[in-house]
């Protein structure tokens, strides 16, 4: 159930939307093992000059920053594994793995309201969190 932001700068077409937000998507399906129902990304395209990145990167209208709001209690490994997956996945989008940068925000269960206003440390989420 993580809540993901994807941003980027450049216009892509739908298709290539569509495709980026499924490749982060299916990488927290597989590593995280969320519920593939479990979808809660956006994509925000910025205009280059409103998004300002590294100055040395090639390709810098690739540039990609996700940040993702999660539950707290996954393992290292299993953070950089997921860090791995996306990586790879957007690789077949024209994104060079060095172009990502990736932001996880662990939050508390008891910090998230789900579920018509329940706390989520109330509620059987139906995966583990503790992987």
């Amino acid at each position: 159930m993580p809540s993901t932001l994807i941003e980027v700068r450049q216009n892509y077409s739908p298709e290539i939307e569509i495709g980026i937000i499924d490749a982060v998507h299916s990488a927290l399906c597989e590593v995280f093992k969320i519920k593939p129902t479990d979808k809660n990304i956006r994509l925000l395209v910025h205009e280059p000059h409103r998004f300002a990145c590294p100055t040395n990167y090639e390709q810098p209208e690739t540039y990609t920053h996700i940040s993702i709001d999660c539950f707290a209690g996954r393992t290292i490994q299993t953070k950089r594994l997921l860090y791995k997956s996306i990586v790879k996945k957007l690789s077949h989008y024209g994104i060079p793995a060095k172009n990502i940068k990736i932001l996880l925000r662990e939050i508390t269960t008891e910090n998230w309201g789900i579920r018509g206003g329940q706390a989520a440390c109330d509620v059987e989420l139906g995966f583990d969190i503790n992987i």
